[in-house]
């Protein structure tokens, strides 16, 4: 398992939505966010339409516009955000749940290598599926905080035409 540039960016921007709620504010433009995280911003489009395809996100247009959470970010769990924007955390096809495939192991129920890939995957996912967004906007926050530095977004946006 990798977490792609696509990932990364995916939590990026859902962790400044968290913070930008936490802030006082609902709705935030994705210009806003690339420019504070410098993702270019046809990519953050392309992976919010598929966060709000998936219901983890929604989209408003207009000049009030931008994209919430579309549910707590206690309730989403880190692994749903990387298997939907990267696919399977499994680090072999053999192990995954989802995309399972055949290896060319003539013996898949004995081979080590298999046994031990299960136990990588199955350590990945428990980790990423018992951490939520939420927990990881705290860490964010709390470091923040210790340094002094002002929460993002705690400004009123300039206001700027908006599409999805």
């Amino acid at each position: 398992m990798k977490l792609t540039k696509r990932g990364e960016y995916a939590m990026r921007g859902l962790i400044d939505l968290a913070i930008a709620r936490e802030a006082g504010r609902e709705w935030v433009q994705l210009r806003e966010i690339t420019a504070k995280e410098t993702i270019p911003l046809p990519f953050l489009e392309q992976i919010f339409h598929q966060l709000r395809e998936a219901g983890i996100v929604e989209g408003k247009r207009g000049k009030r516009g931008g994209y919430m959470l579309a549910r707590p970010a206690s309730t989403i769990p880190v692994g749903e955000v990387v298997r939907l924007i990267d696919g399977p955390l499994a680090p072999i096809a053999c192990v995954s749940h989802s995309a399972y495939a055949k290896c060319s192991c003539p013996d898949e129920e004995h081979c080590g290598l298999r046994l031990l890939m299960m136990d990588v995957r199955s350590a990945i996912s428990d980790v990423l599926d018992r951490c939520t967004l939420a927990q990881v906007v705290e860490i964010t926050l709390r470091k923040l905080r210790q340094d002094g530095i002002p929460l993002p977004f705690s400004a009123a946006p300039e206001i700027v035409d908006f599409q999805i």
